[in-house]
């Protein structure tokens, strides 16, 4: 027996979406397969989400939230960090969160790098979020920057290999710490304090 799409929330549909694309993989995962797991009609998704896309759009930022920028947030309010030692520690968390989904849940993890791909708003969104983190930090910090912004995106976007899924195939070279240093070594020489 169909269960009532009345009581049928965006989350349970997520949710489903998530497990059906761990089963099935990405590319075969369908609306019906999700609407078959929780055993409605597949009109009853479209009611919530107009689209495959929005569907997956709505799982990757759920997951993002829940898996990246949430653990991200905590980072961000340490009291007990400081300087450019609490942007290293976020921007290590931000990697290691990374690497760890790339390796232990490849299914999703492949969901967020072809919704990465497709949907640029999303994203934009996603880095936003990363971005002001780490204004935040700097700000708070005594980085001085005469555009606090601007040097955070720099940041992020001088890292990006380090946490950009396109670059998930790398992160398995025995060079990629070393590589990592490296760069660190650099950004680190351009974030001053106000001392």
């Amino acid at each position: 027996m169909e269960k009532s799409s009345d009581v049928l929330t965006k989350e349970q549909i997520i949710a489903a979406t998530e497990e059906t694309i761990r089963r099935y993989g990405m590319a075969k995962t369908s609306v019906t397969d999700v609407a078959k797991a929780l055993d409605v009609s597949h009109g009853s998704i479209y009611r919530h989400f107009k689209s495959k896309t929005e569907l997956f759009e709505a799982a990757t930022e759920q997951w993002l939230e829940e898996k990246i920028v949430a653990p991200l947030a905590d980072v961000c309010r340490d009291s007990s960090l400081h300087g450019v030692g609490h942007v290293q520690a976020y921007i290590q968390t931000l990697v290691r969160l990374k690497r760890h989904y790339a390796r232990e849940d490849e299914a999703l993890f492949a969901m967020y790098a072809k919704v990465s791909d497709e949907s640029a708003e999303l994203i934009s969104k996603h880095i936003g979020r990363i971005v002001g983190h780490l204004m935040d930090i700097m700000l708070r910090g005594g980085l001085e920057s005469d555009h606090p912004e601007r040097s955070a995106r720099a940041v992020f976007y001088a890292t990006a290999r380090f946490h950009h899924p396109a670059h998930a195939y790398e992160w398995k070279s025995a060079a990629i710490d070393a590589e990592f240093s490296d760069v660190w070594a650099l950004i680190e020489q351009g974030l001053k304090t106000n001392d």
